[in-house]
């Protein structure tokens, strides 16, 4: 009587080996974690607003002259300005692609599942 798939095997060989760099990786990375120290919390001052500031932040407004506490921060116009440009060429990629499909034959939306088209190709209806 054969106990051959009666119990796990360990297989050793050279496979073995990313499997243990991997947990000796995961070693070194959970003493480093451990280890690490990080510095006091700093939070915002009372009663700044986060919402207002963000906005005055993303299009470059003086704070100096807003009423109410402000979070200082650095302007963001221009990344706001290329994120619409690259969206606006986006947009306007895909509606020259879609007529350009729609010029070369057919291009329209089957909403019947293609009934329509195999009516046409069998020569009738079923």
């Amino acid at each position: 009587m054969s106990d051959a798939g009666s119990r796990p095997r360990l297989k050793l060989g050279g496979h073995l080996v990313p499997g243990l760099a991997a947990v000796a990786l995961f070693a070194v990375l959970a003493a480093v974690f451990l280890r690490a120290s990080f510095g006091e919390a700093a939070g915002f001052e009372e009663g700044a607003s986060i919402t207002a500031s963000i906005g005055y932040a993303m299009f470059n407004v003086d704070t100096g002259a807003v009423s109410g506490a402000v979070v200082p921060a650095e302007g963001f116009v221009v990344a706001f300005v290329l994120i619409a440009v690259v969206l606006d060429v986006a947009i306007d990629g895909a509606v020259f692609l879609a007529k350009r499909d729609e010029g070369e034959g057919g291009g329209g939306v089957l909403a019947d599942g293609g009934r329509e088209i195999r009516d046409r190709l069998r020569g009738g209806d079923d």
